[in-house]
C-alpha cells in the first residue's frame, strides 16, 4: 500500500502535459484506449438523450424596445438607426414613439444582446424574447 501512495505523490507532480504524454504512452504499453469508456458513456447519454428530449438552445431573439423616457427620445431614435441599418429617420422615430416595437426580429444573440446594450446606454428599456 505504501508503494501505491507513493505513487500517488509522483503523479500529483506531473504536469497537464506529461499526464498526457504519460497516458498516451500506458495506451501504447497496454494496447488500450482511455476515450473507449467514453464512447460507451456517450452512446448510454444518446440512448438517454432519445428517450427524453433535450431543452432546445434559443439561438435567435427579438430585440423590442418597451419604452423611452422622453427625455431620451433622441438619443434613442439615433441607436435605433444605428441598430438597424437602413432605417429612415422618420421610421425610427415611429418605431421609438410607438414601443412596445420590435427593433430586430430573428437576430442571433450576439448581435442581440449588443443592440441591446446600445439602447439601454441611449436611455430606452430594451427586452429580449
Amino acid at each position: 500500500m505504501a508503494d501505491i501512495n507513493n505513487l500517488v505523490e509522483e503523479l500529483s507532480k506531473l504536469t497537464v502535459l506529461e499526464a498526457a504524454e504519460l497516458v498516451k504512452a500506458l495506451e501504447t504499453k497496454w494496447g488500450v484506449t482511455a476515450a473507449a469508456p467514453v464512447a460507451v458513456a456517450a452512446a448510454a447519454g444518446a440512448a438517454a438523450g432519445a428517450a427524453a428530449p433535450a431543452a432546445e438552445v434559443q439561438t435567435n431573439f427579438d430585440v423590442i424596445l418597451e419604452s423611452v423616457p422622453a427625455d431620451k427620445k433622441i438619443a434613442v431614435i439615433k441607436a435605433v438607426r444605428e441598430v438597424k441599418a437602413g432605417l429612415g429617420l422618420a421610421d425610427a422615430k415611429a418605431l421609438v414613439e410607438g414601443a412596445p416595437k420590435p427593433v430586430l426580429e430573428g437576430a442571433l444573440k450576439a448581435e442581440a444582446e449588443a443592440a441591446k446594450k446600445k439602447l439601454e446606454e441611449a436611455g430606452g428599456k430594451v427586452a429580449l424574447k
